[in-house]
């Protein structure tokens, strides 16, 4: 069987040729459109450049970059070459950089800004094997540096390619195997040094039939804004699974512009992380405060029908009666159509989302206003989705059923083990961590806990690492706690701290802006964030939204004392994974003087 990566420029090309979009992105203020002609001719130019420069085949590459055009057009035209291409987070420190770049062994790195070439360079003289550096951007390289080469030179290069090149990267494809490395995937990691997760094209071929056999309402009438980094397992698979199925796929080049792209955009689909759409409900719910007494009542009944026709009729593929489907109507277009419109979503079909625990209240709440969450659960090493919802009857709270060929067990400590054709062959340079991660009869130990329902609906409990036993040896599941708080529109971060201690606290980070507005309308005076956050007010009103949203845990679980921070946790002080979990041992670290003065 082809690998469908080798083949899927080609294949996609055939079908769709130059009057068919393959993608687009912004270019200053405007969406630039490429065809699947274009993208061919793009990836057929740089797969021959790759070979002139040298890059052998099954050679590992690293690129490090956010997210842009030459990094799927440099994906496949490694694929083309029968090589590997490693993303690295574009917020990737120098240290980083390093390791993996040693331990990959890249000969190339492909980088898109000033600031990660400079990286780059610096990572020259401590990494033997890295001898040629692209940058994506037009970067006049240092002086002395001959090392390093514009992408737009690396693109002439290759349109000035002889047929006897073109020839040896035709050759390169016909010999790929299902068993060559695609990608590896380098776990941030919320202890320890980055593990390479080791993902062969057989993971990917399987990602792409067992996607398409679950997702049924999707097609090539779809478009996807890619808004999580490329490096992002999830956001990977999901843009190369888009491709695949000829969905349009916009790619967003600024973390930071999700809002404004999405706007533009108005996708159908698009893969997220949790904190996205608790930062939606959180925008909502405070809209809703601000309405008035008559709105607020408006949209209360909104909701009580859209919950009973989306969750009682549609998620269970029943048909609809017809008075909640008129009253359903009524309302879409006086509250949830203007809302989605806001959003940017009013188009949607599907949004998965996964990489953290989404509290059931928001996911409830979205889909009754007709917003359909597809909540999965994946890692780096299954090479994303182990269980999604299917298309009816889904469980809000689970994180859906099992996907095809895949298989899950739960083992000791209600851990979570995976066996299937998308999880990865092991760690790279690490056979003591691959040894680790298996049990003896092959099963991939997640390190997650979680128990099936009585439907066969994974429920997903907690992080086992995460887990910790107060000094009264009850057990504490912190990111079920962090993940309720994460509701609230004054809280921006959590990290709940416990373990070995009498009782539950937390350090936490306010959503400045919102606890500004709220002094403002206040009168509350401050001089700095620092004075604003003891003032006895604003403690008093925080301390009474976490003891609504913890009401349903019970009494040995709930925080008891708290402190405010002025900052955020980052991911420059080590505080914060690429992926933006949080290091409970960092944060241990670095905030031990505020912790111990909450058990004083």
């Amino acid at each position: 069987m082809t690998n469908v990566l080798t083949d899927l420029i080609n294949s996609r090309t055939a079908l769709y040729g130059a009057n068919r979009e393959a993608f687009k992105y912004k270019n200053g203020s405007t969406w630039e459109s490429t065809s699947w002609t274009a993208l061919k001719e793009s990836v057929d130019n740089i797969a021959a450049a790759f070979e002139i420069l040298g890059i052998e085949e099954c050679q590992n590459i690293a690129i490090f970059s956010a997210n842009r055009p030459e990094i799927v057009i440099s994906d496949f035209a490694a694929y083309a070459n029968r090589v590997v291409p490693i993303s690295l987070y574009a917020t990737s420190s120098q240290d980083q950089v390093e390791y993996i770049v040693n331990d990959a062994r890249c000969g190339m790195i492909l980088v898109g800004d000033q600031k990660q070439y400079e990286i780059a360079r610096k990572a020259l003289d401590k990494c033997p094997t890295l001898k040629q550096i692209i940058t994506f951007d037009e970067i006049t390289p240092n002086d002395g540096d001959t090392a390093t080469m514009t992408f737009s030179h690396l693109m002439k290069l290759g349109e000035k390619a002889s047929e006897k090149t073109r020839e040896e990267v035709a050759a390169r494809s016909s010999r790929a195997q299902a068993d060559d490395i695609a990608t590896i995937i380098y776990t941030s990691g919320t202890t320890g040094e980055p593990k390479g997760a080791v993902l062969p094209h057989s993971c990917f071929n399987a990602v792409m039939r067992i996607h398409k056999e679950r997702l049924t309402n999707l097609s090539d009438k779809d478009t996807s804004l890619c808004f999580l980094p490329l490096s992002h397992i999830f956001e990977k698979a999901w843009t190369y699974f888009c491709l695949w199925m000829g969905i349009n796929v916009a790619i967003n080049n600024d973390p930071r512009e999700i809002q404004t792209a999405i706007k533009e955009v108005r996708p159908t689909c698009m893969c997220s992380v949790p904190r996205f759409w608790e930062k939606v409900y959180t925008a909502v719910q405070e809209k809703l405060t601000e309405a008035s007494k008559l709105e607020r009542w408006i949209a209360s009944m909104a909701l009580n029908v859209g919950r009973r026709r989306n969750l009682k009729y549609v998620r269970t593929g029943q048909k609809v009666p017809w008075l909640t489907e008129k009253l359903y109507q009524f309302f879409f277009r006086k509250v949830f159509l203007p809302m989605q419109k806001a959003i940017g979503v009013e188009n949607g079909n599907i949004f998965p989302t996964a990489g953290a625990p989404l509290s059931a209240n928001i996911v409830e709440f979205m889909h009754s206003c007709g917003i359909n969450i597809v909540v999965g659960y994946g890692l780096s090493e299954t090479t994303a989705t182990v269980t999604c919802y299917p298309l009816f009857n889904y469980e809000i709270g689970t994180c859906g059923t099992t996907m095809p060929e895949v298989n899950v067990k739960i083992g000791d400590n209600n851990e979570i083990l995976v066996k299937g054709p998308t999880v990865m062959r092991g760690y790279y340079n690490k056979p003591e961590a691959t040894a680790e991660a298996f049990t003896a009869d092959g099963w991939f130990r997640t390190g997650d806990a979680g128990y099936f329902d009585e439907n066969g609906e994974l429920v997903l409990t907690e992080r086992i690492k995460d887990l910790f036993k107060t000094s009264n040896g009850k057990y504490i599941a912190p990111q079920a706690l962090e993940s309720r708080l994460g509701e609230d529109k004054y809280i921006e971060q959590v990290a709940v701290i416990g373990d070995k201690r009498k009782y539950v606290t937390a350090i936490i980070i306010p959503a400045f802006e919102a606890l500004k507005e709220y002094a403002h309308k206040k009168h509350i005076q401050y001089r700095n964030m620092e004075e604003l956050l003891k003032n006895a007010d604003i403690k008093k009103m925080i301390q009474e939204r976490i003891d609504r949203l913890q009401e349903n845990f019970a009494g040995f679980e709930r925080i008891k004392k708290f402190t405010l921070l002025p900052q955020a946790f980052t991911m420059e002080a080590g505080e914060l994974t690429n992926t933006l979990k949080i290091r409970r041992p960092v944060i241990n670290s670095h905030y031990a003087r505020e912790i111990e003065a909450m058990y004083a």
